[in-house]
């Protein structure tokens, strides 16, 4: 029971302030392009401008005074040539050989950041120039070997159930093959970092990141430098998205080596055009599936095969197939599969992290072959996924046993009473009997397993820590980083709730490696669910130390706790509580077989999408949007709900506007005139709704939340689009050219629709 003392008003579960708003808001809040430290230089990177070669010659043109710069090669590192992530097979430089365009060669720096630009002109690269390989297709030929022995940076194998025999059995097999795009996650502000050196202290950097301890990790293995010896802070951070998970080590790398050399601080900061042309992007892939059903739509097993485009690099491509594999096969029971999935090497940069990390790319293929089969058995798009929900006790692909009450029918029936979902798919076939508008609604259900996969958890080994301050206040120390999504709010209400305090009296610590503790990276939809957990066990802590020593007594005050921090201070100096992960009891994962606990919790949604395709111009629009999930308690609505609507805005760019131009492997329409993204005028209404089922492994059972609603929105606007059209269409971003070419020829205009794609 709760004790009178404490405060009586719940601060989980309310939309306190952000903890970062004022800042924000007022312009006090500083990013790295407001620090400027004395003696500075600025940084600038010249790039390969060829995708697959041989670096012949460096020329550096001489009208120029070279004396007045600081110039960076391979031989200047002090330790490995890597950008140390899994694989490590990514070079900071390129000494010999060029993998991609834009890939970094030589650094430069200069205290004028304006002749930079100038500077890097005038930088000539001769190539030996080698066979390109460009495609997934490509790749899979090996008709040229650009990695390892066969272009495959990482295969999966899952395997369940007696595949073989379910096709003899099978009233109808359906197959399938289906498409998505790279995709720039387009965060407000570039990547950009600062970075001091010297002997005594080693290297600092300061970026905007989301991930302190993955640079940190870089920094050590290139630089040759001991933990003590490198420090990285994360600044106020404008937007993340996956992008700056990964990338920000290479940046900082850059940033570190011209300031070993110089003996200066050195501060790089990418202009939109850089930051769009040579960083990561959402993996592009194809997805095949062939399924055997009975005659009532009920699926009895299948194969797919899953394939992404990791770039020239390994990067992140084997954890980001990892996810796009155990999400395959939807929320849906699968008596038998075998799911093959691989990441193969192509001569464009790598690609990376991106909000969703491949569960977006095979979830649109599962959704859209839901509709397929629907329509091959003769049944609805909403008959089809009724029948073949998983339910409590059945298992996932992965053959992980559903121990939570979910009700996927009822997440169904809801979401389609919430956009009146019947009426409207019978008025719509009535209207689209004439005209040149033609509407339709379409409907996703998924599935999104919130912190690392299978082992991955174990292997962080995550650790939290909250002190108590001078002031009697509490201040949290992670690592987790705040980038717009809301984890310094989110994680002060958890550290309130557990200890009955104010929200006001919580502050968070600026991740700094020197500060806080490794809890792990911002990512995978872990900060409130794992993250969380820990920092309530931290924060529960101090009260168990307060108690066991006499200064706490169970019905206490937020003044009475306050004048018990100082007086333990006073007493015995610092107070602090650390938690560490310790995984859960139930939760088993075989890493060789690919099998067991995924997750220990999934979030589970079915969406609905309402469009109008304009037969005059092929434009597709978004008129209506619900948004329905069950994602454990909900910690903060106001932010959920924020989540949530940035995530269906972002998929309804990833389905039907942001299509990324590639020539010769590089990306040629990098500017913000013409990468086509959606506007606020170009969004509908989106309507969002909770269920809160809760979960036993979370914060007050939080569950993830950021990367879910990336998921949904794309195939649920496809399927729309078929339904209005009554033409299937297999890949995305859904462009008004692709719809006008997927028309029969009959039906099509004699002038082809203006482009909307992007264009150099």
């Amino acid at each position: 029971m709760r004790s009178a003392g404490l405060q009586e008003r719940h601060i989980v579960g309310a939309s306190v302030p952000r903890k970062e708003g004022w800042d924000k808001v007022t312009g006090a809040a500083r990013y790295v392009d407001d620090m400027v430290l004395p003696g500075m230089l600025y940084g600038a990177t010249v790039r390969s401008n060829v995708a697959h070669g041989k670096i012949r010659k460096i020329s550096f043109d001489s009208t120029l005074a070279w004396n007045d710069f600081v110039i960076v090669t391979a031989k200047d590192i002090p330790g490995k040539n890597c950008i140390s992530l899994i694989l490590d097979d990514q070079p900071c430089l390129a000494s010999e050989t060029v993998n991609h365009p834009e890939e970094p060669i030589l650094l430069l720096a200069h205290a004028d950041r304006h002749k930079l630009r100038k500077a890097v002109d005038a930088v000539s690269i001769e190539y030996e120039p080698l066979p390109p390989v460009h495609t997934m297709e490509e790749s899979e030929q090996q008709s040229t070997i650009i990695w390892g022995t066969d272009n495959t940076f990482k295969t999966y194998l899952v395997e369940k159930g007696d595949v073989d025999s379910v096709w003899k059995a099978a009233a109808l097999i359906v197959e399938g093959e289906y498409f998505t795009g790279a995709q720039e996650q387009l965060y407000i502000e570039n990547n950009g970092v600062i970075a001091t050196y010297d002997a005594e202290n080693g290297v600092t950097v300061w970026g905007s990141l989301q991930c302190p301890y993955y640079v940190h990790k870089a920094l050590m293995t290139l630089c040759g430098l001991p933990e003590d010896k490198v420090r990285v802070v994360q600044m106020e951070t404008g937007g993340a998205f996956g992008g700056k998970e990964e990338y920000p080590s290479m940046i900082a790398g850059h940033a570190a080596l011209l300031s070993i050399k110089s003996g200066r601080p050195v501060k790089i900061v990418y202009d939109r055009m850089e930051d769009m042309v040579a960083t990561t992007k959402r993996h592009p892939s194809r997805t095949r599936h062939r399924t055997a059903v009975d005659k009532n739509g009920k699926i009895l097993g299948g194969e797919i095969e899953f394939t992404i485009d990791g770039g020239a690099y390994a990067t992140l491509s084997s954890v980001v197939l990892s996810r796009g594999t155990i999400h395959a096969g939807g929320p849906y029971y699968w008596p038998s599969v075998r799911i093959r999935t691989k990441a193969v090497a192509t001569n464009t940069p790598p690609h990376g992290a991106f909000r969703g990390f491949g569960a977006p790319q095979s979830l649109f293929a599962m959704e859209r072959h839901m509709d397929r089969i629907a329509q091959v058995v003769g049944i609805s798009p909403v008959e089809v996924r009724r029948r073949n929900f998983l339910k409590p006790g059945q298992t996932t692909t992965t053959e992980q046993v559903i121990r939570e009450e979910i009700n996927l029918n009822h997440l169904l029936d809801r979401a389609l009473e919430l956009s009146d979902y019947a009426e409207k798919k019978t008025r719509f076939a009535e209207e689209n009997k004439a005209g040149m508008r033609k509407k339709g609604i379409g409907i996703a259900a998924f599935l999104h397993g919130a912190g690392f996969t299978g082992s991955g958890e174990r292997y962080l080994n995550s650790l939290v820590g909250v002190e108590a301050a001078a002031d009697g206040g509490i201040r949290v120390l992670v690592s987790s980083a705040e980038f717009g999504q809301g984890t310094n709010t989110v994680l002060c209400q958890i550290a309130a709730e557990a200890l009955g305090l104010p929200y006001e009296s919580v502050k968070i610590a600026q991740p700094d490696t020197t500060v806080v503790p490794n809890s792990g990276p911002t990512v995978a939809s872990r900060t409130a669910m794992i993250v969380g957990k820990l920092v309530q066990s931290a924060a529960q802590g101090i009260k168990q130390t307060l108690t066991k020593t006499g200064l706490l007594h169970d019905d206490y005050t937020p003044e009475d706790f306050r004048a018990a921090c100082q007086e333990y201070l006073k007493a015995r100096g610092e107070l602090k509580s650390y938690a560490r992960y310790e995984a859960p009891s139930d939760v088993h994962w075989d890493d060789e077989k690919y099998r067991g606990e995924a997750y220990a919790a999934f979030a589970w949604a079915v969406y609905v999408a309402e469009v109008t395709v304009d037969l005059t111009t092929y434009a597709v629009t978004v008129d209506d949007f619900v948004a329905l999930q069950e994602v454990g308690k909900v910690l903060h609505p106001l932010l959920a709900e924020g989540q949530i609507t940035g995530g269906v805005a972002q998929a309804i760019g990833f389905a039907l506007y942001e299509n990324v131009v590639w020539q010769n492997g590089r990306m040629i329409n990098n500017q913000m005139t013409n990468y086509i993204m959606p506007t606020s005028v170009d969004l509908p209404l989106i309507r969002v709704f909770f269920e809160e089922l809760g979960n036993v492994h979370g914060a007050h059972g939080a569950k993830g939340i950021g990367e879910l609603p990336m998921d949904g929105p794309a195939p649920a606007i496809v399927n729309a689009v078929e339904d209005a059209m009554g033409v299937r269409f297999h890949s995305i971003p859904l462009l008004p050219e692709d719809i006008f070419e997927g028309l029969p020829p009959e039906s099509r205009e004699q002038k082809a629709p203006s482009s909307t794609r992007g264009s150099a």
